[in-house]
């Protein structure tokens, strides 16, 4: 009797673990909404600390000459000012092209940026070598901004 009994739990046991058969199993449905991963959102101001920029106008020369410093420091060997790709895109348009935010982020957040944000990425393909981490500051990544602006043709004052 005992046994009988053992083998009957067993039995029940083994066929409650079984998975569903026929057509019913086979389809699944989608997790609720609250459990998906939301895409990020591009809005064009890229990955980093930088929010906000407030440009100026007339640019300030001095500004504009310490971004060229830094430039030619950190930046000429690998980015023309024209729009020639040497190892890293030309910078000529830029400024027109994306948002002094993500400018700003791309110098100072270059491996997050590098990861996350889809512009950064599309750049990676085409150019095929990451843009190492200068550490650039925020402010002297300012100055880069302003240089750029410079570089695309907006005037300076006085």
């Amino acid at each position: 009797m005992k046994k009988t009994l053992l083998l009957f739990l067993v039995g029940v046991a083994l066929s409650a673990c079984g998975g569903k058969s026929g057509s019913e199993g086979s389809a699944s449905t989608p997790p609720p909404q609250s459990m998906v991963a939301d895409e990020p959102v591009d809005d064009g101001m890229g990955v980093g600390e930088i929010k906000s920029v407030e440009l100026n106008d007339p640019l300030k020369p001095d500004m504009v000459s310490r971004g060229e410093s830094i430039y030619d420091m950190k930046c000429s060997a690998c980015h023309q000012l024209t729009d020639q790709r040497v190892v890293g895109p030309g910078w000529k348009g830029i400024t027109s092209q994306r948002k002094p935010e993500w400018i700003m982020n791309m110098i100072t957040n270059v491996e997050v940026m590098l990861e996350e944000d889809p512009a950064a990425r599309a750049l990676l393909e085409e150019c095929l070598t990451r843009m190492p981490n200068q550490n650039v500051s925020i402010g002297d990544a300012r100055d880069i901004l302003e240089f750029m602006y410079a570089n695309d043709g907006k005037p300076a004052g006085k």
